[in-house]
């Protein structure tokens, strides 16, 4: 898969798929951040939450290097929050 690929994957889950099955991005990451704050104990902002989730792809990029949805589903949350910080700044 070429980069572009990954990307034009990634817009398109971001944009389209998960916008369908999840609802609004930003209203959900937000609804996350709240659970997570009340389970760590401190604040957590939907920025997070996209950072975080990334994160997690790449930890699973590292048990499974060759599965491309980590690789897609990465660059899609990390769109997320870039987006969510353009709005919150």
């Amino acid at each position: 898969m070429k980069r572009a690929e990954v990307l034009d994957d990634a817009k398109q889950k971001v944009t389209v798929d998960r916008a369908a099955d999840h609802g609004d991005m930003e209203r959900n990451f937000n609804t996350i951040a709240v659970y997570w704050s009340e389970h760590l104990g401190h604040k957590v902002t939907a920025i997070d939450v996209g950072v975080m989730m990334t994160l997690l792809k790449v930890a699973r990029a590292k048990g499974n290097p060759y599965h491309q949805d980590n690789y897609v589903d990465g660059a899609g949350y990390l769109a997320c929050a870039g987006e969510l910080v353009d709005t919150d700044g």
